[in-house]
């Protein structure tokens, strides 16, 4: 048995930085298929790649944000 029980805090932050990758990829994902199916090539990838990029990176800015803000005080050994 574990001497220390899991950080379900830190587990769901890495659960949304997986979802920050998740959400650049999946707009490129399906501009790729809009290309390939109705021959609109290459705008909706580049459009998709563009809502992913702003997507993602708003969504990270806010992310670490929020982890800014939550974060326990560093101690003063921490600091030095």
């Amino acid at each position: 048995m574990p001497d220390n029980p899991p950080d379900f805090t830190q587990l769901g932050y890495y659960f949304a930085l997986a979802q920050v990758g998740l959400e650049m990829v999946a707009p490129v994902v399906l501009g790729v298929l809009c290309d390939h199916y109705f021959g609109w090539a290459p705008w909706t990838t580049i459009a998709g790649a563009v809502v992913g990029l702003v997507g993602g990176l708003t969504h990270l800015v806010a992310i670490s944000k929020w982890r800014q803000n939550t974060a326990p005080p560093r101690s003063r050994r921490e600091q030095q």
